[in-house]
């Protein structure tokens, strides 16, 4: 009888220390789980976070911030200087384009080569081979600038993405009227509008089209950007 009760005693202490490492166990693995589920929040916070830095960085590199307005500064070779503001909210990537454009140089020494005086000046040929959405109502986007004195828009051909380099400025809002919704709109003239006005005067083509002989394009010095916020 005594070895029965012995052996029940030793059976029951068994079982408590099995019970024992079985909820060390559990709570070993719970400890785990929850440890797994804290680095997996961590990483995944760490990620977004990443993610967000890497989107304001790319917004900002490529001009999209609409906190920041671009200018430029369009010197012409015995004219003078055009100040135009550029309108990236309403034309992101048409202003896009023309900011790098201008910062790698690509305008300099470029001419304006269709001038018509009472309609605008167009100048920036050979600047680029690279065509760009067209950013107006006609072709699906909202772009409410209108062509009116002093716009400067994008030139193009019967293909409405077909943009690439060249612009024009327009000199009489009457002579434009017809482009609006048209052409994309990208920025206004803020200062040297007597400088437009002079090379409109000055202009002798050879064609309707407003066509000028090289030796009397007047010449892009440069085009520089800057920002303000």
């Amino acid at each position: 009888m005594a070895n029965k009760k012995k052996k029940n005693s030793n059976y029951v202490t068994a079982k408590t220390i099995q019970a024992q490492l079985d909820r060390e166990k559990a709570a070993k693995k719970q400890k785990t789980t929850k440890l797994t589920l804290i680095i997996a929040a961590v990483v995944l916070a760490a990620a977004i976070l990443v993610g967000a830095v890497i989107g304001i960085v790319h917004l900002v590199k490529n001009n999209q911030s609409f906190e920041v307005t671009h200018h430029a500064s369009i010197v012409v070779k015995d004219y003078g200087t055009i100040h135009v503001e550029l309108y990236g909210k309403e034309a992101p990537k048409t202003v896009e384009n023309f900011v790098n454009l201008a910062n790698q140089g690509k305008y300099n020494g470029t001419t304006f080569h269709r001038i018509i005086e009472g309609f605008m000046a167009q100048g920036g040929s050979g600047a680029s081979s690279a065509t760009i959405v067209g950013e107006f109502e006609s072709n699906g986007y909202e772009n409410d600038i209108k062509l009116s004195r002093g716009a400067i828009a994008m030139a193009r051909t019967d293909d409405p993405n077909s943009a690439s380099s060249q612009f024009f400025i327009v000199h009489d809002t009457d002579g434009a009227a017809h482009l609006n919704g048209k052409y994309a709109g990208f920025g206004r003239v803020t200062g040297g509008m007597d400088v437009i006005d002079k090379i409109c005067e000055d202009a002798k083509p050879y064609d309707g089209n407003g066509s000028i002989l090289p030796g009397n394009q007047p010449i892009i010095t440069s085009i520089s950007i800057h920002t303000s916020h």
